[in-house]
């Protein structure tokens, strides 16, 4: 990169970036900024560099990949977003990158936020950044969610999805708040958006994977790179830091760090603190519960000479899913039958009715479910001719339940991957009352896992039974008027 301005000095720079980084309180930043490329740093810019990664000497080559562990409110929006528009702009001159190119290829530099408000939010900052006239007059095309540059080369914000990175040249990948990627489809999206970033980088020497994020749970991409690069020298770059060493104006003894340590110790310690968190564990492995699941059957037709239960988790029909699950249970075995789900935007009067119709091809006129809502779920279901009877056992205790049926293989489930990855997902945590908490992972649902759980533990913990068939023929859903 001899005779190309640094980052860092483009941090420092009015007509690129210094606009947002000049001053004192970015002072550590403007550390890690050499410290990414192999810069040279200064005695006291050495121990800062000890004590944010933990290593004795500081790197001299740009790294590979760079993790980035920093509290909430630190800077890492709007540093994620300065760099890059660093590496597609300035950087592919400094690497050579567009010299790699082969006719009609171009190279990107993504940005991956954990959804779609975060990645709206990298956006506008990237969008900000262009406003100055040396970058704005590099720009050939926008769109919603990528800008197209007259090097060859984009940058793309978009949601974390391994489909996004397949067939591009990648040069930067900047994986935002990588700890909180959640998806229906994966239990890992983080690893396997990593492993389909790598290979796309094959053809671009000096490509980096930079991710960024406060921490959660002692698992998944950034855990594993922290457990075994921070404090090592390599082309693995680790960096720890709290907010308040990061950005000052949240000092450790203001209002908002106090009070969130006096809420919740061991969330605050996570969010600004920087410290993975210790009270969380994982409560049931996927192998687990895929060694329950019946391959090929996605779902089970009803039979006259068993007696069936259903299960329903209610919803508003705005944010979460409204699901409901049917079992029957054939000696000691708890067999899932049939799983629904409807996605929200939905109308909550036509979901019951789908429900209900379902409920009464299964012979059952009553049926179980979470306390929502009042009286608001009960009405519905009984002017669709199911009486609805209210669960009061908490959460947490349907899934502890749950976990010896799965352990022991007492139960037969269907195969559905959301309903694998949301009961593999859920986590163990310890509330403030000192007792176990069971419930689904920050940013992610468990809707198709707690009917599916709720119904196991029901017909479970009955006897196994066996329907005549008059009893079968005379079946007649409730009656309301």
């Amino acid at each position: 990169m001899q005779g190309t301005i640094t980052f860092a000095d483009a941090c420092l720079e009015p007509a690129l970036f210094g606009d947002w980084f000049s001053g004192p309180t970015w002072a550590n930043w403007r550390v890690i900024d050499k410290a990414i490329f192999g810069l040279q740093l200064d005695a006291d810019e050495l121990e800062i560099f000890r004590h944010l990664t933990g290593r004795d000497d500081a790197p001299t080559d740009p790294a590979e990949e760079v993790w980035l562990v920093i509290g909430r409110r630190g800077g890492k929006d709007v540093k994620s977003a300065a760099l890059s528009v660093y590496l597609a702009t300035i950087g592919v001159e400094a690497y050579g990158w567009k010299e790699r190119l082969v006719r009609g290829e171009r190279g990107v530099v993504q940005l991956l936020a954990v959804d779609r408000d975060q990645a709206q939010v990298a956006f506008r900052y990237i969008e900000g950044f262009f406003e100055k006239p040396v970058f704005a007059k590099m720009v050939k095309r926008r769109t919603a969610d990528t800008i197209e540059l007259l090097n060859g080369f984009a940058i793309e914000v978009t949601t974390a999805d391994q489909r996004r990175v397949r067939g591009r040249t990648v040069v930067a990948a900047v994986y935002d708040e990588v700890s909180f990627w959640r998806s229906e489809n994966t239990m890992s999206p983080d690893i396997d958006v990593h492993r389909a970033v790598k290979p796309a980088m094959a053809t671009m020497p000096g490509a980096m994977v930079v991710g960024i994020s406060s921490p959660y749970a002692r698992r998944g991409l950034l855990w594993n790179k922290y457990k075994k690069h921070y404090g090592k020298a390599g082309k693995v770059l680790v960096v720890q830091a709290p907010t308040w060493v990061m950005n000052p104006n949240v000092p450790r003894d203001g209002e908002l760090i106090q009070e969130a340590y006096t809420d919740d110790p061991e969330s605050a310690s996570a969010e600004f603190g920087a410290i993975f968190r210790s009270d969380i564990s994982s409560f049931i492995t996927k192998e687990a519960v895929e060694a329950c699941v019946e391959t090929g059957v996605r779902e089970r037709p009803p039979q006259k000479q068993f007696r069936y239960v259903g299960f329903v988790d209610p919803s508003g029909g705005a944010v979460d899913s409204m699901t409901v699950a049917i079992a029957h249970k054939e000696g000691d075995t708890a067999i899932l039958d049939a799983i629904r789900e409807i996605k929200p935007p939905f109308s909550p009067e036509a979901t019951v009715a789908e429900f209900a119709e379902l409920l009464k091809t299964y012979r059952i006129s009553r049926v179980t479910g979470d306390r929502y809502a009042g009286e608001w779920t009960r009405e519905p279901f009984q002017r669709a001719g199911i009486f609805y009877e209210a669960n009061a056992r908490p959460k947490s205790d349907l899934y502890r339940d749950f976990l010896p049926l799965i352990n022991s293989r007492a139960c037969q489930l269907l195969e559905n991957d959301r309903m694998v990855n949301q009961i593999a997902s859920l986590e163990r945590r310890v509330g403030r009352s000192g007792k176990d908490l069971i419930d689904h992972e920050k940013n992610s649902h468990d809707d198709v896992a707690n009917v599916v759980a709720g119904v196991i533990t029901l017909v479970a913990a009955g006897p196994s039974l066996i329907v005549s068939d008059r009893e079968w023929n005379n079946f007649r859903p409730r009656q309301v008027a």
